[in-house]
C-alpha cells in the first residue's frame, strides 16, 4: 500500500448464495482486507453486490460475464479481465461513481 498511497478502500458486501462454506471463506478474506486497510488509516466503504453491478452494467442482477464485458468497455481495456479482477475493478468504478454522494 505504501507504494501506491491509496486514500480510501472500497469493498463489496458478502453475498450469501447457495454455498455457505464459500460465503464464510469470502467473509474471512473480506475481513482481512478491511483490517489491513484500516491499519493503514484508510476509510473503508462498503457496497452491495447489486449496487456494484448496477453501477457498471446498469442492471443489478447482471451476470459475471456482463460485468467483465462492461469493465473492459468502461476502462477501455484491450482484453477481458479475469472474473476476480473484473469484480475488484467494478467495486472501484462503483466507488468512483458514488464519491460525490459520500
Amino acid at each position: 500500500m505504501a507504494l501506491q498511497q491509496p486514500e480510501v478502500a472500497a469493498v463489496e458486501d458478502v453475498f450469501v448464495a447457495h454455498n455457505s462454506r464459500s460465503a464464510l471463506k469470502l467473509g474471512q478474506a473480506r475481513g482481512a482486507a478491511v483490517v489491513a486497510a484500516m491499519k493503514q488509516g484508510l476509510t473503508v466503504y462498503d457496497y452491495s453486490p447489486r449496487l456494484v453491478k448496477q453501477s457498471v452494467a446498469g442492471y443489478g442482477h447482471a451476470q459475471k460475464e456482463q460485468v467483465q464485458h462492461m469493465v473492459r468497455v468502461l476502462l477501455e481495456l484491450t482484453g477481458t479481465p479475469t472474473s476476480d479482477a473484473a469484480d475488484a475493478l467494478a467495486v472501484a468504478i462503483c466507488h468512483a461513481n458514488h464519491m460525490d454522494r459520500l
